[in-house]
């Protein structure tokens, strides 16, 4: 038995670890923009990144190294260090090789970044505001903004997981990520620490296992950042660890995590949960949510609130699932508009349905009548606020 419990402190709620931001002036505002994790003792760590193939220089760096031990993370906003070649590894050597240098007790330091694409990174000023870390500082908020780009609200979670015998350990995370996100890694990172007694072997498995369902659900804009990044440490401090709640703890945050992104998603007003149950497989079911969830016309009709259940049906019968309109169930959260066969949709029903739509959180429910598979995927609105970002985002 064993019971999770949400506590404050983000990746400085494990014991061990340590965060903290400063500016090197990369934001026109001077807020700060180049961040750290680190750890006292060296950490099994564990990583999942985009699908994209264009692949940015800090994932490059990371997957040449194999397998190792880190105890720490330099991240930086407002620039992605991405198609800047080989040159852009050797920019992170650099960065690095000076910071171990100073402060003497980092162990196969990683680097993880975002911003602007095709520029390299300012390494002076990275290097010299970096050299003004505080390694015993325990502000995980503050990293959490520093690594913010449009994100409107930083993102941070952290638990507690108690066992048997009042045994315990502990997970936190932060993340970031507004814009370009879509069903195959959002454009975001996400950085989570543990004091679990866990193995690497078993660290890689619980992320691989619980990604699937939290960050590559969720749905902005259907594009698939260079930078998309999820570390995982874990320093082992508390002694203890049990697999099911490990990632019964995990998939919670992480998904909480994802839900965070998806709310914040450029100039979103709405958060939307495509539920498909009933699908042939759990595979059809995920290929018709993802389909709803990054379609054009299902996120301009969810921004002008319209319950445009014909939308609904046309998606999922273009994204190749096993369907027939005598078997498919339609509803705005429990108003019930399409009924296998029957249109149920009148000015009553759509009304009500118009109503859920105005809420900032609701569900659109298909049942395909095919099976038992069944899969929910995270969306959200897109509107003239995502363009006017999107238009300006370089200048």
């Amino acid at each position: 038995m064993y019971e999770i419990k949400k506590i404050g402190g983000g990746v400085c709620a494990p014991q061990g670890f340590y965060a903290g931001a400063v500016s090197a002036g990369l934001r026109p505002d001077g807020s700060d923009d180049v961040a750290f994790i680190y750890a006292d003792t060296p950490c099994e760590t564990a990583a999942v990144f985009t699908t994209n193939k264009m692949t940015a220089a800090p994932i490059r760096h990371y997957r040449k190294k194999g397998a190792f031990k880190s105890n720490f993370i330099l991240m930086n906003a407002k620039n992605a260090n991405a198609m800047t070649g080989p040159a852009g590894i050797d920019d992170i050597d650099e960065i690095l090789d000076v910071l171990q240098e100073k402060y003497g007790v980092l162990e196969n330091p990683v680097m993880s970044s975002t911003g602007v694409i095709g520029v390299r990174l300012p390494k002076a000023e990275i290097i010299e505001a970096a050299k003004g870390f505080d390694l015993t500082c325990r502000d995980s908020l503050g990293a959490a903004k520093a690594i913010m780009t449009t994100d409107t609200f930083y993102k941070m979670v952290s638990s507690e997981v108690v066992c048997e015998e009042g045994k315990r350990f502990r997970i936190g995370a932060i993340a970031k990520g507004a814009g370009m996100i879509n069903p195959s890694m959002a454009t975001m990172l996400c950085f989570v620490t543990t004091d679990a007694d866990a193995p690497a072997a078993e660290l890689q498995s619980a992320l691989a296992s619980v990604t699937p369902t939290t960050f590559n659900a969720a749905s902005v804009d259907g594009d698939t950042s260079t930078n998309d990044t999820v570390m995982l440490f874990s320093n082992r401090k508390s002694g203890v660890f049990d697999a099911e709640a490990f990632r019964e703890a995990l998939h919670a945050m992480l998904l909480e995590l994802a839900q965070m992104m998806v709310s914040d998603g450029e100039g979103a007003t709405k958060l939307v949960t495509f539920h498909v149950t009933g699908a042939a497989s759990d595979a059809e079911a995920e290929t018709a949510a993802k389909a709803l969830s990054n379609s054009l016309l299902m996120k301009t009709a969810i921004y002008g609130e319209d319950p445009n259940w014909g939308r609904v049906a046309s998606t999922i019968g273009a994204s190749g699932v096993t369907c027939d309109e005598s078997t498919l169930t339609i509803a705005f959260d429990d108003v019930l508009v399409y009924e296998k066969g029957e249109i149920l949709f009148d000015e009553a029903t759509e009304k009500q349905a118009a109503a859920v739509m105005k809420r900032e959180k609701f569900s659109i429910c298909c049942d395909l009548g095919m099976g038992e598979g069944a899969f929910d995927a995270y969306g959200c609105d897109l509107g003239h606020e995502y363009v006017k970002i999107n238009a300006d985002y370089r200048t």
